[in-house]
C-alpha cells in the first residue's frame, strides 16, 4: 500500500505559469480524465518551483506536486 504524505500551503504561494498549450486553450487529455495532468500552477518547495498536478477520475480531484518521485498532495492551510 502506498504511503500518503500531505504539504500544506498557502494559495497565495501559488505561481500562475501556463504551459504553451494552455495559453491556447487547449487540454491536456481529450476526456479530462487522467493520473498526472499539469495544472497552469507551480509552486515553491524545497527552493525550486514545482509543477502543480491534478489526479481527476469521475468528478473528483486531487492536486499535488512531484518531489524526488515522491507524491506529495497539497493542502490548502
Amino acid at each position: 500500500m502506498t504511503e500518503l504524505t500531505y504539504l500544506n500551503y498557502r494559495k497565495e504561494d501559488l505561481i500562475e505559469r501556463p504551459l504553451w498549450w494552455q495559453l491556447q486553450g487547449l487540454s491536456f487529455t481529450t476526456s479530462g480524465y487522467g493520473g498526472k495532468i499539469p495544472t497552469t500552477h507551480m509552486l515553491r518547495h524545497s527552493g525550486r518551483l514545482k509543477r502543480v498536478y491534478v489526479m481527476i477520475w469521475s468528478n473528483s480531484g486531487t492536486v499535488y506536486i512531484l518531489d524526488h518521485g515522491r507524491r506529495l498532495i497539497l493542502r490548502e492551510s
